[in-house]
């Protein structure tokens, strides 16, 4: 027995042909359709309906989803309802709606209502096609042609015209919803539609409360801090300010729930950025750098005040920021089943590279990151390292030649080598864009950010280059010393000789590290007291270092009242 002739006797056994049943035999037979030729289904009904009628039905079933994606915010749930939406109307196409269709006495308007439903329609329209693809197999006439449509039985003209129209409805609905989405609006008020075409507006009004709050934190903010926030006031003014990034009292807070109180992410933040410039966020976890970056690139809406990009408001044209912005987010969001340089072909079109530029961009961004040689680029991410993953998501942030790129902690998971080489690729990336990036790693902050920003509980404490932040917060000399325990007196009054303002920071068998104020002491003295003390005292080892970045945002950290009280 052939194939053909295998497959035709499994069908008629379902009563496929006979009945049209279940759109999942139907989806089946489709697929097989390339396979096994001859299958009437296909073959006798007209192929100009069958087009018009899977096309017209393929696209309203885009505008539906993107009509539908406007009520989820959560991708799971989505799906779980989409699986249940799918194999849903399939049964109750099958073992409900037939059975309206089939009986003459049902309202035939009742059925042109519940054809409304996407699923229902599919399932109409492939019933016609199989009743007409049996009759013409049994009576060896032809099956559905357009001249069928003009029959009253005939229920596959109502169907093109109602899907017709839906789709028409739901590209304008799903059109409105996305529209009042972006402006942070609800479904619920279609006023808020008609503000995406205006180009400005006030921005959302604080209560009593809230300014007052406000005006106690600026009260008490550092003198950089606030001086921060004159210049974003004045460039404000500025029609002609030419920053690439101004964050103006940006402030981010999530509603409490089940009793537990509002969490402020972020705290009326400042931030002016000019062009060229890599702008470097450290705190510690749970600071809310990430709350910030989301608010920047579009992902949550601030509670109030905004940012601008290149002059653009975050709150109105997030479609337009979108073309000029690159992100690396802190975890890689890839394909699996793609390769790298298909990613890097895809976020390059978004960004509107064609022909001999395309290529060119994909190959040297590829190569870049070290996944060009070796055929690495044409592999699967599945099958990537986490630090290839980490080095083609940043190699996405950078392609297009965004002119802002927000980089959360983008080293994270590399090897010395591959950090080091991301690290030169930043720095030749920042000449002609603006870079916000956020990281742990001191080392980093200090090879590759002009300017640093120490970031507690929402709010900045500090602000100023790695050097500026060196001499202000770190104005004395770490000296440590190893002995026996039991000399660890005599240690301490050695230090306190060279100078009377020493301060005690860390003491643990026979170890102990000092804090020695820059204008107390001389390097050379230590160094004479040190040898002096070698003939008396049984010193293993000691050293004398200047502050590190790390010591100053260890400092900074606990000088935080919120930090203090959370410890």
């Amino acid at each position: 027995m052939s194939f053909h002739n295998l497959f035709t006797s499994i069908l008629e056994r379902t009563n496929f042909t006979h009945e049209a049943a279940f759109v999942g035999k139907i989806y089946m037979y489709s697929k097989l359709t390339l396979f096994c030729a001859g299958l009437n289904f296909f073959r006798v009904n007209s192929y100009g309906i069958q087009i018009v009628f899977f096309f017209v039905y393929i696209n309203l079933q885009i505008a539906f989803a993107f009509f539908v994606a406007s009520f989820f915010s959560s991708v799971k749930i989505a799906t779980v309802i989409g699986y249940i939406y799918v194999f849903g109307s399939g049964l109750l196409g099958a073992f409900l709606f037939r059975f309206f269709i089939e009986d003459i006495n049902f309202p035939r308007g009742w059925i042109l209502v519940m054809e409304i439903v996407p699923g229902f329609s599919l399932y109409r329209g492939l019933y016609e096609l199989g009743q007409y693809a049996f009759s013409g197999n049994a009576m060896g006439a032809t099956g559905m042609t357009w001249e069928n449509l003009k029959d009253p039985i005939n229920g596959m003209r109502d169907i093109l015209i109602v899907m017709t129209v839906e789709w028409a409805l739901m590209l304008v609905l799903a059109f409105y919803l996305d529209q009042v989405s972006s402006i942070g609006g609800s479904v619920g008020n279609p006023l808020l539609f008609f503000r995406c075409l205006q180009k400005k507006h006030a921005p959302p009004l604080q209560s009593s409360f809230v300014q007052q709050n406000h005006k106690v934190a600026v009260d008490m903010e550092k003198e950089d801090v606030a001086q921060e926030r004159q210049v974003v006031e004045q460039l404000l003014m500025d029609s002609n300010a030419n920053q690439a990034i101004i964050c103006d009292n940006l402030r981010k807070v999530y509603p409490g729930k089940d009793g537990n109180p509002d969490k402020l992410a972020v705290r009326g933040l400042s931030l002016a950025l000019p062009k060229g410039q890599c702008f470097g966020m450290l705190g510690p976890n749970g600071a809310g750098k990430t709350s910030f970056i989301s608010m920047m690139v579009g992902l949550t809406k601030p509670t109030s005040g905004t940012a601008y990009a290149h002059g653009m408001d975050i709150r109105m044209d997030m479609d337009n920021i979108y073309t000029n912005m690159g992100v690396c987010p802190q975890h890689d969001l890839l394909w699996e089943t793609l390769t790298g340089k298909e990613h890097l072909f895809f976020y390059a079109r978004l960004k509107n590279l064609k022909g001999a530029a395309l290529v060119k961009a994909v190959n040297d961004s590829l190569k870049s990151v070290n996944l060009f040689h070796g055929g690495v680029g044409d592999k699967q991410v599945g099958k990537y390292s986490g630090g290839m993953k980490r080095r083609l998501s940043v190699a996405i942030s950078l392609i297009g030649d965004p002119k802002v790129v927000y980089m959360d902690e983008p080293s994270t998971g590399l090897d010395p080598a591959s950090r080091n080489n991301l690290w030169n690729i930043v720095k030749e990336a920042k000449r002609n864009r603006a870079i916000v990036l956020t990281t742990h790693s001191m080392e980093e902050a200090e090879v590759l950010c002009d300017r640093l920003g120490i970031f507690v509980d929402g709010e900045f404490q500090c602000l100023g280059n790695p050097k500026e932040l060196k001499a202000r917060y770190g104005g004395a000399y770490i000296f440590t010393v190893t002995t026996s325990p039991e000399q660890e007196p005599e240690i301490e009054e050695l230090v306190h000789r060279l100078s009377p303002r020493a301060n005690k920071i860390y003491s643990l068998s026979g170890t102990q590290k000092f804090e020695l104020p820059k204008q107390d002491v001389r390097i050379a003295d230590v160094f004479h007291a040190v040898e002096r003390a070698k003939s008396r005292l049984s010193i293993h080892a000691w050293g004398l270092v200047d502050t590190t970045l790390e010591d100053v945002f260890i400092k900074v950290a606990k000088g935080s009242p919120v930090f203090n009280d959370v410890a």
